[in-house]
């Protein structure tokens, strides 16, 4: 995994009237360090949409936890070409880590809507002066390698979220 991109897996408690799980402590140490969240966000997506890529300038790292669906997350470092790619899915809870020097984004793989909490360690600006944008099929995000793979055959091409699943 790229550095600092870290997975935080939840325990559910589970009984007969559902489950309980704890999704941030600030003692959390080990996966918040000194970063408190200061905002939290939810996203609903449809099944298929992406919403990539997007880099925080202002040093925002973003924290996301899949409620509902299935997710692809991705995160791309311009100056090594690594791309790290995690699944998150309401079945398995966890949450994800991504600092603010990466391009990132997500696809929903479900066929149901997707529903993200997300939260940051900074406040968002309205004028959104302190993020870059680029479009979901931006041809220059080429890995060299996935997930610290260079044999994946998706390396060395630009970046296709919809590669089918099997390899």
């Amino acid at each position: 995994m790229l550095q600092g991109v870290l997975i935080k897996p939840h325990n559910q408690l589970v009984d007969e009237r559902g489950f309980f799980t704890e999704l941030m402590r600030k003692d959390w140490k080990d996966f918040y360090q000194n970063e408190i969240p200061s905002q939290t966000n939810l996203i609903e997506s449809y099944p298929y949409i992406i919403r990539a890529w997007y880099r925080n300038l202002k040093g925002q790292i973003n924290y996301f936890t899949v409620l509902e669906g299935a997710v692809k997350i991705c995160v791309f470092d311009e100056k090594t070409q690594e791309l790290t790619e995690i699944i998150s899915t309401k079945e398995n809870l966890q949450t994800v880590r991504v600092p603010a020097n990466y391009w990132h984004g997500f696809r929903v793989i479900s066929m149901q809507p997707a529903k993200v909490l997300y939260s940051t360690n900074q406040l968002s600006n309205s004028d959104q002066t302190d993020h870059k944008i680029r479009p979901w099929n931006d041809q220059t995000i080429i890995p060299k390698t996935i997930n610290n793979k260079k044999e994946d055959p998706r390396t060395d091409k630009p970046w296709n979220w919809h590669h089918p699943p099997h390899r």
